[in-house]
């Protein structure tokens, strides 16, 4: 698992859901590029494929994970063949999350309630439960979990999204206080507007030209994935984590 590049993250083995497209895949080549092994994670193989030819570029390396995170067994197996091959886990970057449209309450279908909660609640909780032994196992587990300003604001129509995001700021916050002992650390990172699909399906016609770039992010994820993080249940903007 040593990778070929001289870094901070070296010897660190780090999983990233959502990695094939957005803040997943920019921060798996920014782990990647300090020496970090890059566990990715996401539905399309094709992206998954493409980002680990541009680790490979770099030097780095990855083993991929094509799973969808709603599949809770396959979460479970995952954290079963992490345990076999590696025995910890030293990075988690809860990233996966859909946004699921816009839409007063009452107009909401069901079935797509609760695929957001299922996305962006419940297979945060899943991951939780299966890597929690493989953090502690890890000299200085980290976790990040990537929420948003939403989740702090009542804003007409983000229903369904704004309150599966603020269920997972308390569940990370929940699970923080328990870890407090250990050498697991879990915090909230919130990117803010990113050049993201997910961003041009809330603001169709937006310029994503003048957003700061994804790569804008990949100092923070680092320092909050490195042993030297000693923040704990603390909810952090991106532009703050390069300050702490």
């Amino acid at each position: 698992m040593t990778a070929a590049l001289a870094g901070r993250l070296v010897g660190r083995l780090a999983l990233i859901t959502g990695a094939s497209r957005g803040l997943g895949a920019a921060a798996a080549l920014a782990f990647a590029a300090e020496g970090a092994h890059c566990v990715l994670v996401a539905r399309t193989v094709g992206g998954l494929e493409a980002l680990d030819d541009k680790i490979k570029a770099l030097g780095g390396t990855a083993t991929l994970v094509p799973l969808d995170v709603t599949d809770s067994p396959g979460i479970d197996r995952l954290g079963a063949a992490l345990h076999e091959r590696f025995g910890r886990l030293d990075v988690l970057l809860a990233n996966a999350g859909i946004l699921g449209g816009l839409s007063p309450i009452g107009h909401i279908e069901p079935k797509l309630f609760e695929q957001i909660m299922a996305v962006n609640v419940t297979a945060n909780w899943r991951l939780i439960r299966s890597l929690d032994p493989l953090l502690r196992a890890s000299d200085a587990g980290r976790a990040i979990f990537v929420t948003s300003g939403i989740a702090r604001r009542v804003v007409p129509y983000w229903s369904a999204y704004a309150a599966s995001k603020a269920a997972l700021d308390m569940l990370v916050g929940v699970y923080a206080a328990e870890i407090a002992h250990t050498q697991v650390r879990a915090n909230l990172y919130n990117p803010g507007p990113m050049p993201t699909g997910m961003r041009s399906e809330a603001f169709p016609g937006e310029d994503q030209a003048t957003l700061p770039p994804l790569e804008a992010h990949a100092e923070g994820l680092i320092r909050l994935a490195l042993p030297s993080c000693t923040m704990n249940g603390q909810w952090i903007a991106g532009d703050e984590a390069l300050h702490r």
